[in-house]
């Protein structure tokens, strides 16, 4: 098969990593810049949806696998397939399950997901911004921008001088239109879990979960960033609650978003709250985690491209994909004041490979003089891989020294919640 992979980050990386091990692959052209790409991987630059579409004809792409949701909220899969061609990514009009989080209260009400109670806030209409603020004076809320935010545009708040901070900040210059509208979350209790579900437009496969780590600091704290680390598979759903839970949650969304006749074909990741009542839906993504995505392409073992073809034509294989025995473990590290900023230009060492460790590349590029630089927030995905979790992080903090650049961030509690 033919390749076309859209981004260029550590989700990207990893896909590529795994795409290249496939023996259904005839070539792979990635659209975007990282030195961290396989060798038979082809750079051609594409951004916009018609310069993907346009280098998807050209190429003669069998498959475009688009990496990050920008894209896909932009009509990129909806642009190929007036091309003929297949997409792995959801059309724009399923991708608001992401790129609107009301949308997406409005989709779980509708297939009956378990999820927060909410008060839905248009900065422009007066009584809706008091209702707002009545609700920021009880506390315990979740702030959260309507659009698209990187990750980033969330804020929890326990008390209502928080609430009323959060509100402030996020109607400030830093997110723009995506947070004209705002989300009012009532605050859950419990540990978060990343579920992901494999999506043809009528079957929701169940993945393996994952666990990520929001925040900059260890234990919780600090601002919201895009992920500092993650593993898989997570201990609090194991490969069984995980298939039920796909069907009572992902499936749901996907006969709701047939019966619209918007259907949902590609990757759809729900961010999942574990509380004492159950299993909650906190949001959904419409492609790979980034970092979840690391460990998990590390973890799979059979060939990817079918799966990742089936979605896309509305014809998922048969039965599940394989995946090893044993965990995977990814520490980012990110670079100095991330996330408000990134440093870059920063000399990244580039030691030998590890036994059990796989590392993909990020914020990254490579300078004239040859060395490898930092140029992003999150810059390196050091993934551990053992028999099982104590191996798996114990190999990726083992390596983690060995990459260590100037201003280097990373958090010393990944994974401790699974020993």
């Amino acid at each position: 098969m033919r390749i076309l992979l859209v981004g260029h980050g550590g989700r990207e990386a990893a896909l590529a990593w795994r795409i290249a091990q496939s023996p259904t692959l005839t070539s792979l052209t990635v659209a975007g810049v990282n030195p961290g790409w396989p060798q038979l991987a082809t750079l051609r630059l594409a951004q916009t949806t018609n310069e993907i579409a346009d280098l998807a004809v050209e190429i003669g792409a069998d498959l475009v696998i688009v990496g990050p949701e920008a894209p896909l909220a932009a009509g990129a899969a909806d642009e190929l397939a007036s091309r003929g061609i297949p997409c792995f990514g959801p059309k724009a009009a399923a991708a608001r399950l992401e790129a609107s989080k009301s949308f997406a209260k409005e989709i779980m009400a509708e297939a009956g997901v378990p999820t927060a109670a909410a008060v839905l806030v248009d900065r422009m209409d007066p009584a809706s911004v008091a209702d707002g603020r009545a609700r920021c004076d009880r506390g315990m809320v979740v702030i959260k921008a309507d659009g698209l935010a990187a990750g980033k545009g969330v804020i929890v708040c326990h008390t209502a001088e928080q609430a009323h901070a959060g509100l402030e900040e996020l109607w400030g210059d830093r997110f723009g239109a995506s947070a004209d509208r705002l989300v009012l979350e009532d605050l859950l209790i419990g540990p978060e879990v990343s579920l992901f579900a494999l999506c043809d437009g009528t079957r929701a496969v169940a993945l393996p979960s994952s666990q990520d780590h929001k925040t900059l600091l260890e234990g919780g704290e600090g601002p919201n960033t895009g992920g500092m680390g993650a593993y898989t598979p997570c201990p609090l759903v194991d490969a069984e609650l995980g298939r039920s839970l796909v069907q009572s949650v992902h499936q749901k969304v996907v006969d709701v978003m047939a019966a619209r006749g918007t259907p949902f074909r590609g990757l759809l990741y729900a961010g999942l709250m574990m509380t004492a009542d159950g299993p909650k839906v906190l949001e959904f993504n419409v492609r790979f985690g980034d970092p979840e995505c690391q460990p998990l392409m590390s973890l799979w073992t059979s060939d990817i491209l079918p799966w990742l073809h089936g979605a896309a034509i509305g014809e998922l294989p048969k039965g599940q994909p394989e995946f090893s025995e044993g965990s995977a473990c990814c520490v980012v590290l990110a670079s100095a004041g991330y996330p408000l900023s990134s440093d870059k230009g920063r000399a990244i060492p580039e030691p030998d490979a590890m036994p059990g460790v796989e590392v993909f590349l990020a914020g990254t590029q490579r300078s004239e003089d040859g060395v490898l630089r930092t140029n992003g927030g999150r810059v390196l995905g050091i993934t551990g891989l053992g028999g099982d979790i104590g191996v798996a992080r114990a190999n990726a903090y083992a390596a983690l020294p060995h990459w260590f650049f100037e201003g280097a961030q990373h958090r010393k509690d990944i994974g401790n919640q699974a020993l």
